[in-house]
């Protein structure tokens, strides 16, 4: 679409902040106004805006403005029924990445010295020790464990399940998403958490080009959810 504005800003109101575009605030698929909790987040939103085509008749498209569409999904799509996307993320806990090792003992050596430590986070911050296993085989967990990481996903408000939404499927770990959330690990470092075993491989059988652009798009949109969060639970000035 083209820029049909000169000026993006931040405006105070009741329960939060808004962006407006030329005095007009930005709206939502759905047709509420965008409306956000920090004064950080909604400044780098609004920095979205003033980017996005460079200037007025510019082109501009969904890929300049990534805080503004997971911001809106938290506000538009979350909010008004967490239980769907609640639901939906606490089924990792019966298949997290982090619970299945490689039959390879090197790898094996690696993940259990990189892995282990966020299981051992969950089982003691959570009350949810989860099983590990070799190989690809499914291995059960105990109910008791999941019900716990459920609580914990629950537990989140629309702009953490948000940017649960992004990071647990990206990672195939709820333990690495809920590590984040919650200030344990920044996004960065869980993803390179999550890609170890590829990388391990890289390290004998050379660069995949194929799996490469696909781990940088994913870091991409790991990036955006981490900013997001920092931005959403910065200390007011």
């Amino acid at each position: 679409m083209k820029r049909f504005w000169d000026t993006a800003a931040v405006e105070p109101e009741p329960g939060g902040f808004r962006v407006t575009l030329d005095g007009k605030p930005v709206r939502l698929p759905g047709g509420t106004p965008l409306q956000v909790g920090s004064a950080a987040l909604a400044a780098a939103i609004a920095a979205e805006w003033d980017a996005a085509g460079g200037s007025k008749g510019g082109e501009m498209g969904p890929a300049d403005i990534p805080l503004t569409r997971l911001a809106g999904t938290a506000q538009e799509r979350i909010a008004p029924d967490p239980a769907p996307m609640v639901e939906g993320l606490a089924r990792y806990a019966e298949s997290d990445l982090l619970c299945y090792r490689a039959e390879d003992r090197r790898l094996a050596a690696l993940q259990a010295a990189e892995w282990q430590p966020l299981l051992d986070w969950a089982a003691l911050q959570h009350d949810a020790p989860l099983r590990v296993t070799a190989g690809l085989m499914p291995v059960p967990q105990d109910p008791p464990a999941v019900a716990a990481l459920r609580r914990a996903v629950a537990a989140q408000d629309p702009i953490g399940l948000a940017v649960l939404g992004v990071l647990v499927p990206a990672f195939g770990s709820l333990v690495l998403g809920l590590a984040v959330v919650e200030g344990r690990l920044d996004a960065a470092e869980a993803h390179r958490l999550a890609i170890l075993d590829e990388t391990f491989q890289e390290e004998f059988w050379g660069l995949d080009a194929e799996a490469a652009e696909r781990r940088r798009r994913v870091a991409a949109e790991v990036a955006v959810a981490g900013r997001l969060l920092a931005l959403a639970r910065a200390p007011a000035a």
